[in-house]
């Protein structure tokens, strides 16, 4: 175990590396963590329904689609998509492909045999791309004919034209800027598909539409240059659309494999993105009130949106009936004139309703006491996560887990979290009924309409080590708490289930040749 000596010797150490640009008490702390590791997530159960994931009755929606509804014109309604990513591992498979120095799949190749299977598929269905056409443009502006390079297998040039910067260059593009479906007016890409959504659920009553993207600052120019073109259609409408960066500050040092400090080529300290819990930083400085939150890569065409726009209004009212329950249990627990019936009905709503678990020593207090600890525990961020039916995506999901203090609640948890060599805790996270599609929509402000300060309510414990590699050596990465894992665990947290339909993501880009991208 680490010792108070040890974290002031490595926090002497950073310091004289880093010299006074970065706290190296953080530094140092990340260090230890890398060494010592974090402790896995203790299941106890998985979430189901009627066991921690709540199922929206018919007859309610009327009222909770008037509610959203009601909050929606004057303004509270915000979209955040984190769009950062690379499209790279979209496209890995063909850029194996690549390295094989082969011209197409004949023959003996030394490749993985999904790969070239998905190489294949991808071939053969090639038209079906949104980005067809923009590649036959890109190979004749290139003295190339696409259907020639087919018809002679040369399937190589056809990847090179895709892939790198003879033509289309989309091996470097953001994920968001790839043509994924086809309409009637030409292609689009997510970055446009979250724009339309967006014009549906968070149009305000005098047309303003605001909305949030997270960005790579290499790619910051490329991405508001398409977003601003493609707003152009809608001039009728007022956008309020920002964008951010996920913080160097939020970088962590790696170790090697002997627990050193890893250091590149040049002799300089790596520091690495420390994954998308680090865009809890970015969430914070938001100033949103009602935000909803949804990865760039799950949007479907337009005639498929209606079921994931009408799910998106019921998330959203139920989040804003539930927080207007909350909030006037707070004002009714901070009255003078407090009774014993108001303080009860208040701690059946706080286990009923929130699953929240009362301290073991709450019954021994007084009036006063069990009024502060019920504040306590009502006053923080919400959350409604939506989830889907499992059927086998890898991802996390809704678990009921036991913290350090031995409390049990819901939470969303990865497989990295989870000790899988422990039979029982591998036996639960296998027994998931259902997944997390990260459509999640966030109260951010508390009952007298302040922002709350979201690194106020993280769990720390729950971050991960990764196994990574930098030219060509073997690290130890340390990941910040996940966005939607411990970066929310301390807020309050429904699981209610949504239809498969709202979840149509992209990680591969034979993906995109799904029913559901090919409408």
């Amino acid at each position: 175990m680490s010792t108070e000596k040890d974290f002031r010797e490595v926090e002497s150490k950073l310091q004289n590396i880093i010299g006074d640009s970065v706290s190296a008490k953080v530094l140092a702390d990340q260090f230890m963590r890398l060494k010592k590791g974090f402790e896995p997530t203790k299941l106890h159960r998985s979430c189901t329904i009627a066991d921690g994931i709540s199922v929206i009755p018919q007859e309610d929606r009327n009222g909770l689609l008037s509610i959203f509804n009601d909050a929606l014109d004057i303004g509270r309604i915000t979209k955040f998509v984190p769009a950062s990513g690379a499209a790279t591992r979209m496209f890995k498979f063909l850029l194996d492909f690549l390295k094989t120095g082969h011209k197409n799949f004949d023959g003996d190749i030394e490749s993985d045999d999904s790969s070239l299977n998905m190489a294949r598929t991808f071939m053969e269905s090639l038209p079906k791309f949104a980005f067809y056409s923009e590649l036959k443009k890109a190979m004749k502006l290139g003295s190339e004919d696409l259907d020639e390079c087919f018809a002679q297998k040369d399937f190589r040039t056809i990847v090179e034209y895709l892939l790198t910067e003879k033509g289309l260059n989309y091996s470097q593009f953001p994920k968001g800027l790839i043509p994924f479906h086809v309409h009637a007016d030409g292609s689009r890409t997510p970055f446009e598909e979250h724009i339309i959504e967006a014009i549906e659920y968070a149009k305000d009553e005098e047309g303003k539409v605001r909305l949030h993207f997270t960005i790579a600052p290499d790619k910051d120019e490329s991405v508001k240059k398409q977003v601003a073109t493609f707003l152009k259609k809608f001039p009728e409408l007022d956008f309020d659309v920002s964008y951010s960066e996920q913080s160097r500050k939020t970088d962590t040092i790696a170790v090697d494999l002997n627990n050193e400090i890893f250091r590149t080529d040049d002799n300089k300290v790596l520091f690495r993105p420390a994954g998308h819990g680090a865009l809890l930083v970015n969430l914070n400085e938001l100033n949103g009130d009602i935000v909803f939150l949804k990865n760039i890569d799950n949007v479907v065409p337009d005639s498929l949106k209606t079921e994931t726009i009408e799910y998106k209004k019921l998330l959203g009212g139920l989040l804003i009936l539930l927080q207007s329950q909350v909030f006037d249990c707070i004002k009714m627990l901070k009255k003078q004139s407090l009774t014993e019936f108001e303080l009860a009905v208040t701690s059946l709503f706080v286990v009923t309703r929130l699953h929240m678990t009362l301290p073991k020593t709450f019954f021994i207090m007084d009036l006063a006491a069990k009024a502060d600890t019920l504040i306590t525990m009502l006053n923080k961020p919400i959350r409604i996560c939506g989830m889907v039916k499992n059927q086998g995506e890898p991802g996390g999901g809704p678990f009921w887990v036991v913290g350090s203090d031995g409390i049990i609640s819901p939470q969303i948890v990865e497989k990295s979290q989870v000790d899988m060599d422990n039979p029982k805790q591998s036996d639960i996270l296998n027994s998931s009924t259902h997944f997390n599609p990260v459509d999640i929509v966030c109260g951010l402000r508390d009952y007298r309409g302040k922002q709350f300060d979201l690194m106020n309510y993280t769990d720390p414990e729950t971050g991960f080590i990764s196994h990574k590699s930098e030219q060509g050596r073997a690290l130890k990465a340390l990941e910040l708490p996940g966005l939607w894992n411990g970066a929310m665990a301390d807020w309050l947290t429904v699981f209610v289930e949504v239809p498969l339909s709202t979840f149509s993501p992209v990680k591969s880009v034979n993906d995109l040749l799904k029913d559901e991208h090919q409408v």
